[in-house]
């Protein structure tokens, strides 16, 4: 143990802790823009400098560690001279237009210089504009760019997808695509993880919320909009309502008072895709076709785009079965409009989702003899979804509860903890032992697959179906996923069923949820949906009534000719720009 003064304040901290943490300890919380525990600890905004009795130069608090007798001014003339100094050479590269910022209000840089009192920057303004292909799900505008490095590191030590990096030199260096490549030509996940760790507004997601209120405002359209599971642990945090407060229920108000026509909960949709991906890998494995390489879910587009652009020769291995979103649109385009006497293409499909890359997915023709168009029409984030709220003057104090509307109404608890790491492989799990044993099991009697910590990537176990055994594993974080694909193709590990998220804990860390910078909240916000699981009237994805409806009036039975049709997907029907590593 290190004891050391900090602002006057004595502290004993283990050896090898920060100035940073150990400042943290005592309540004393030094500003930062860079930084993020073991991702990126480099110090080059310098913003975090303290110092030290003793030395003439400050010291960064960050990446200096605690000694024995230390005497630290975090709050010296020194320190605040150097920190509005080093601010205000950030602001004069920095196109300091907040108002019409995304990230205003929840911005590092906009929080420190005003906690600094900073209102005019003596500097000359030199703003960096790059082109950008707006079009495209995600967006960076470089003139916001701090150069603070997050988002290389994020995407480079989390998600192992290099898609950033820095070029140019001294004061012209600057963050881009790497290897000279535009954002379409890389091998982006859209798992918008850098996003969600930008200090500022230089990463977003591209905004689709006026493509929606066009359509709310179209008599001739048909505005059904669904809920992703992960959505309701995250929408409240905009808002500082707590979890039991901030209900999918409260959510679907809102829709409605918006003037969404029908509100439905991805839950539905999520159990029908377990019918369909749980009787194709038990034809697979019956089959055989699990021995030498595992059947991978499909219901992740980050995971998707992963999978085609670093391991192309796998995409045979993917289920051919549809995300929840996707099938969502298939069967409200087809059953539903039947069912409500209207035309497919006169209705427009919403998902409201904790993705970014679910963006990219409604972009891709991944439907077989649809009936209209594309399954989803729009897509919006969980962010897009409270800015939404705000614009349309809806205090979330007065929201009520709603259910769903019919026909497609319940769901089950399987259904809810899809947005989880794990959750897709437990509720899968439920079903099959169900089709292979004929009776269910224990509700939780898969939960060892669940995340045991935020910063659990890979859970492997073994499971006996009918006296068979099945080996599974679930992987999140895309770097996570690398490592053991590669332990597969080594022939290291062998597996029948693999569930990967691209985000790491799942949906519920997506690229698209409320961003807390520093924070990390999956794991918290996965334990909401184990809770909402087992409060649950229905546990099991094949008790679903409404699902046991339409296959009975329309699809049939999983896996049938019309299941096909709708429910599933090519995955060689688009192409992925290729890993140039690899």
């Amino acid at each position: 143990m290190v004891t050391l003064q900090i602002d006057n304040q004595m502290v004993t901290v283990p050896e090898g802790t920060t100035i940073l943490d150990a400042a943290a300890k005592i309540g004393i919380p030094i500003p930062k823009l860079c930084y993020l525990k073991d991702i990126n600890e480099i110090a080059a905004c310098r913003v975090c400098a303290v110092e030290l009795e003793g030395k003439q130069r400050l010291i960064t608090s960050c990446n200096n560690v605690v000694q024995e007798g230390m005497v630290i001014r975090t709050n010296s003339h020194k320190v605040r001279a150097h920190r509005r100094n080093t601010i205000q050479l950030i602001l004069s590269q920095h196109d300091c237009k907040c108002a019409t910022c995304v990230r205003s209000g929840n911005c590092s840089l906009q929080a420190i210089a005003n906690d600094l009192n900073i209102y005019e920057v003596p500097f000359g303004e030199r703003i960096e504009r790059q082109p950008w292909d707006r079009t495209f799900p995600l967006i960076r505008d470089s003139a916001k760019c701090i150069k603070c490095m997050r988002c290389v590191q994020v995407c480079d030590k989390i998600q192992g997808l290099n898609v950033w990096d820095m070029e140019g030199t001294g004061s012209r260096s600057t963050v881009n695509v790497s290897k000279s490549r535009t954002i379409k030509q890389a091998d982006c996940s859209l798992c918008g993880q850098c996003i969600t760790h930008c200090p500022v507004g230089a990463v977003y997601e591209r905004d689709d919320t006026e493509k929606v209120w066009d359509a709310i405002d179209n008599e001739k359209k048909v505005v059904v909009a669904q809920i992703a599971p992960a959505v309701r642990t995250a929408w409240g945090e905009a808002f500082g309502l707590p979890p039991e407060e901030a209900t999918v229920g409260k959510m679907m108000d809102a829709l409605k008072r918006m003037g969404v026509d029908y509100v439905f909960d991805t839950t539905f949709s999520a159990d029908l895709t377990i019918m369909e991906e749980a009787n194709e890998f038990l034809e697979r494995y019956k089959n055989g076709a699990t021995r030498s390489r595992p059947m991978f879910t499909s219901c992740c587009p980050g995971w998707i785009r992963f999978a085609k652009s670093q391991y192309p020769h796998l995409v045979s291995q993917l289920s051919t079965a549809k995300s929840p979103q996707q099938m969502f649109g298939a069967v409200m385009k087809s059953y539903f409009a039947e069912q409500i006497g209207v035309k497919p293409e006169s209705i427009f499909t919403l998902s409201i989702m904790p993705c970014v890359a679910k963006k990219g997915e409604s972009e891709m023709e991944l439907f077989y003899k649809e009936y209209a168009g594309k399954d989803i029409d729009a897509v919006l984030t969980t962010r897009e979804f409270t800015r939404m709220l705000r614009s349309a003057h809806i205090r979330p104090e007065t929201l009520e509860e709603r259910t769903s509307d019919s026909i497609m109404h319940t769901g089950s608890g399987a259904g809810v903890i899809f947005g989880a790491t794990g959750g897709v492989m437990e509720a899968a799990l439920r079903t099959a032992y169900f089709l292979v044993m004929g009776k269910n099991p224990e509700p939780d009697a898969f939960s060892v697959v669940r995340a045991t910590s935020q910063q659990a990537g890979i859970t492997e176990a073994e499971f006996s179906l009918g006296g068979a055994v099945v080996r599974a594993a679930v992987v999140s974080g895309l770097g996570n996923t690398r490592a053991l694909i590669d332990k597969i193709e080594k022939g290291e590990v062998q597996y029948d069923f693999v569930e990967v998220m691209a985000c790491p804990g799942g949906c519920v860390g997506g690229g698209g949820q409320p961003i807390h910078d520093g924070e990390e909240r999956a794991f918290e916000r996965g334990k909401n949906l184990y809770f909402l699981d087992k409060n649950a009237v229905v546990r099991f994805s094949h008790e679903n009534k409404d699902i046991q409806t339409l296959y009975e009036t329309y699809m049939e039975s999983p896996l049938s000719h019309k299941a096909h049709q709708l429910l599933h997907t090519d995955h060689n029907r688009w192409e992925m720009p290729r890993n140039p590593n690899r």
